[in-house]
């Protein structure tokens, strides 16, 4: 469906009521088995998804599907427990529909994570991947349709969405937390099925160095209505192929918890720092 101006305004509106004049500058959205963070917000306002107007619900595992209002390492937050999805039957629009609600609330800077297929050989498992670029080619872009000019420019520049001033904060972070921090290029894809061993193949040709299925729709629609990005990547397996073994969503999930201390020392100083 094709969102309008009004129906943004009434689901900020709508939290707005809720949160009491409460103003979040940073926008958290939350992948996979990755939602703890959200848990540990100090005087937290909880939202469900369900209460919002037009905004849709979260069926992935791992994905609490709510909003948390409050602040963490100083700072006013509005975190994501969980996004939606395009394999969950939902168009672009849709998936970033919060987005852009978290723009009108008075959010600038917009930090993602996701669990990912790890796309390099070379790499492990477990590790912690900076997003520096990401490639989504081969489908429709969640600005399709006529153009909201509240939000932005009907051509935006899509040059630096993962802000560069924002990858050195992320960089002193990890280097002070003796935090390896990969980093790389996030190819989406479409799932829920996940990629063939082929594909992936094909991925590592293209440039991509994390294969999954999330997050660029959100970054595209960030970017577009003027916020700053900052990405990370849990590698919770190796891409089908790399290793003799089936894939599945529990891999994920068990190695969401596994980085959790790191993952959350990580993005906790990198708020510290904005």
């Amino acid at each position: 469906m094709a969102y309008t101006f009004a129906q943004y305004q009434e689901s900020a509106d709508y939290i707005k009521s809720k949160i009491n004049g409460f103003i979040p500058k940073v926008a958290m959205v939350l992948g996979s088995g990755l939602g703890f963070l959200g848990d540990v917000v100090e005087t937290p306002t909880a939202i469900p998804y369900g209460e919002i107007p037009h905004f849709k619900a979260s069926t992935a595992p791992g994905h609490k599907g709510r909003l948390v209002f409050g602040t963490l390492a100083g700072k006013n937050v509005a975190v994501m427990q969980g996004r939606m999805h395009h394999y969950e039957g939902y168009g672009y629009d849709e998936v970033s529909y919060a987005v852009r609600v978290l723009r009108l609330l008075g959010c600038d800077t917009l930090i993602v994570t996701n669990a990912a297929g790890c796309v390099r050989t070379e790499w492990n498992a477990g590790d912690l991947m900076l997003i520096t670029d990401q490639i989504k080619m081969f489908s429709e872009s969640p600005l399709r349709g006529a153009n909201i000019p509240e939000f932005g420019v009907r051509f935006p520049d899509a040059s630096h969405l993962y802000t560069p001033r924002l990858q050195d904060v992320a960089r002193e972070a990890a280097a002070e937390l003796s935090i390896p921090l990969r980093e790389g290029v996030y190819f989406y894809c479409y799932g829920p099925q996940y990629e063939t061993p082929a594909e992936v193949r094909a991925v590592r040709l293209l440039g991509g160095d994390a294969v999954g299925m999330s997050t660029a729709p959100e970054v595209i629609a960030a970017g577009h209505c003027g916020m700053e990005i900052l990405g990370f990547t849990l590698l919770s397996n190796m891409a089908a192929g790399i290793l003799d073994q089936p894939l599945s969503e529990q891999e994920v999930l068990d190695a969401a918890a596994a980085a959790k201390d790191k993952f959350s020392h990580l993005v906790l100083a990198c708020l510290e720092k904005l």
